[in-house]
C-alpha cells in the first residue's frame, strides 16, 4: 500500500510539474507574442481582440447616454439589447433640445422654448397667482395697496437745467402741445409758477418770431399746466428780475412791458394787474415795463392789434406776405441807400431758404426801371449781400436761374428786358456775384433786329 501511495504521490508530482512547465511555456509564447514576436495564428485573435474592445468602448459611450434601456454585453463582447429602439447616433441630436438623461417623458425643455435668458414661449400669458391666505408671510393689508410710480418734484437745482431745453426745442417745432405733455410728466410742484417766467428769459434774447412763440405757449399752457395765479407771480418776478436782466438784454424793459400787453390781451393777466402797482414801484426799470404796457393796452383800444407786435416767423407767413415785405425792402433802399439796414431787415425776415425771391424781384425791379441809378444800387446791394454770405451761392443761383426763365414773360411787358438782362449779367459776373457757367446760360433774344435789309447784316446797336 505504501508503495501504491508513494507511486500516487510522484504522479502527482510529476503533473503538477508538468502543468506549471506548460503555464512557464504558455506565457512564455504569449509575451512573446504581444513583444512582435507572434506567429500567424495569433495575429489573428490579437485583431479580434481589439475589435471587441473598441466595440465595448462605443457600446459603453451609447449606454451612458441612453441608461435604462436595457443595453448589455455578452461575454464574447456582442451588445445584447432589449425590447427598446436601438439609440440613434449622437449627431443627429446636435440641434435637439430633448432631455438626453433618459428620464421624464421626452418632451422638450420649457416646452420648446427654452435658452438662455428666456422665461417661455412668446405671448404667454401668466395667470394671476393667487394668495394662500395660510402662508405664514400673508398679510391682510397687502390686499387693498395700490401701487403708482411716484415722480420726485424738482428742486430749483433741477428745474432749470430740465425745462431749459425743452423751451429751446420748442423755438424749433413751435408744437405747445409736445411742451404741455412734457411739463405734465415732470412734477413741477412749487416751481410751476417759474415755468413763464423761464420762457420769458429766455425769449428776451431770442429772435423777435421766438417771443411770438413764447407768447403763444403762455396762452396755451394757462389753464391747462399753469394758472393764472402763477402767471401773475412770474411776472412780478420779471419785474423785480429786471436789473438783472438789463445787463445782458439793454432793451428787456420794454419787451417785458410788451409781454405784459401781449398776455393781458389775451386775458391771461387781469386788467387790474397794471393798476395794482401804481404808487408802489420804486425800480425805475420795472416803471418803464409798466408804462410801456399802459401805452399798448390804450392803443389796442385805438385800433393796434397787440397779438402782430411780434410778427411771425418767416416760415409760418404765408408766400404772398413775404413777397411784399421784400418788394417794400427794395423800396426803401433804393431811397434810402442804406445797404447795412436792408441787410439787417432781409435777416429778420428769418427766411433764408428764400431768398432767391428777394435775387428774383431785385432783378426785375432793375428790368422796368428806367434810369441808371436803379440798375448800380442793386448790383451794389447783391454783391454786398453775397459778400456778407446773407443770400448764399445756391440762392444767387436760383434768383438768376427763376428770371431765365420767366423772361419770355416780362418781354411782353417791357419789350427791351432782353438787352437790359443781358447787361445786368455781363456787370453781375464782373462784380463777382455771379460765376461764368451761370452767365453763359443767359438767354439771348431770337430774333435779331437790322437796320435795313442792304446794310450788310449789321446789327442795330440799342442804347440804354
Amino acid at each position: 500500500c505504501s508503495t501504491v501511495q508513494l507511486a500516487d504521490l510522484s504522479d502527482s508530482f510529476a503533473s503538477g510539474e508538468e502543468d506549471n512547465g506548460g503555464s512557464v511555456i504558455a506565457n512564455k509564447n504569449i509575451n512573446n507574442e504581444i513583444n512582435g514576436n507572434w506567429v500567424s495564428s495569433s495575429s489573428n485573435s490579437i485583431h479580434e481582440a481589439r475589435l471587441k474592445a473598441k466595440a465595448k468602448r462605443r457600446l459603453r459611450k451609447n449606454s451612458s447616454r441612453d441608461s435604462g434601456r436595457g443595453d448589455s454585453l455578452s461575454d464574447n463582447g456582442d451588445a445584447v439589447r432589449g425590447t427598446t429602439v436601438a439609440p440613434t447616433s449622437p449627431k443627429s441630436k446636435l440641434l435637439d433640445r430633448k432631455s438626453r438623461l433618459g428620464k421624464g417623458r421626452g418632451l422638450p425643455k420649457k416646452g420648446g422654448a427654452g435658452g438662455k435668458g428666456v422665461w417661455g414661449r412668446s405671448g404667454e400669458v401668466y395667470e394671476p397667482e393667487q394668495v394662500d391666505e395660510k402662508d405664514p408671510n400673508y398679510d391682510e393689508a397687502q390686499e387693498n395697496c395700490v401701487y403708482e410710480t411716484v415722480v420726485p418734484p424738482l428742486d430749483e437745482r433741477d428745474f432749470e437745467k430740465t425745462v431749459t431745453p425743452i423751451v429751446q426745442e420748442y423755438f424749433e417745432h413751435a408744437d405747445t402741445n409736445e411742451v404741455a405733455e412734457l411739463l405734465a410728466e415732470l412734477n413741477l410742484g412749487p416751481m410751476k409758477s417759474e415755468v413763464p417766467s423761464l420762457a420769458v428769459s429766455l425769449a428776451l434774447e431770442a429772435k423777435a418770431s421766438q417771443r411770438e412763440l413764447t407768447s403763444r405757449l403762455l396762452a396755451d399752457l394757462c389753464g391747462s399746466i399753469l394758472s393764472r395765479g402763477d402767471m401773475e407771480s412770474s411776472f412780478d418776478k420779471l419785474l423785480q428780475e429786471l436789473p438783472d436782466l438789463v445787463l445782458d438784454t439793454p432793451g428787456a424793459p420794454q419787451l417785458v412791458g410788451q409781454f405784459i400787453a401781449r398776455t393781458v390781451s389775451d386775458q391771461i393777466l387781469s386788467k387790474s394787474y397794471i393798476e395794482g402797482y401804481k404808487g408802489r414801484v420804486d425800480c425805475e426799470y420795472a416803471r418803464a415795463a409798466l408804462d410801456r404796457a399802459a401805452v399798448l393796452l390804450k392803443m389796442n383800444l385805438g385800433g393796434l392789434r397787440i397779438d402782430n407786435q411780434w410778427g411771425s416767423g418767416g416760415g409760418q407767413r404765408p408766400v404772398t406776405q413775404l413777397i411784399k415785405g421784400m418788394n417794400l425792402l427794395l423800396k426803401e433802399y433804393i431811397l434810402s441807400g442804406d445797404s447795412k439796414e436792408a441787410e439787417r431787415c432781409l435777416k429778420d425776415l428769418e427766411v433764408p431758404h428764400f431768398h432767391h425771391e428777394f435775387v428774383y424781384e431785385a432783378i426785375v425791379m432793375v428790368l422796368e426801371s428806367k434810369g441808371e441809378k436803379t440798375f448800380k444800387m442793386v448790383l451794389q446791394l447783391l454783391k454786398s449781400l453775397s459778400s456778407s454770405s446773407v443770400i448764399t451761392v445756391d440762392q444767387m443761383k436760383r434768383g438768376y436761374e427763376r428770371v431765365y426763365m420767366d423772361i419770355a414773360e416780362i418781354n411782353i411787358d417791357v419789350p427791351r428786358a432782353y438787352f437790359i438782362l443781358e447787361q445786368t449779367v455781363d456787370k453781375s459776373f464782373s462784380m463777382g456775384i455771379i460765376d461764368v457757367k451761370l452767365r453763359d446760360l443767359c438767354p439771348c433774344r431770337g430774333r435779331k433786329r437790322f437796320v435795313s435789309e442792304g446794310d450788310g447784316g449789321v446789327v442795330k446797336i440799342e442804347s440804354y
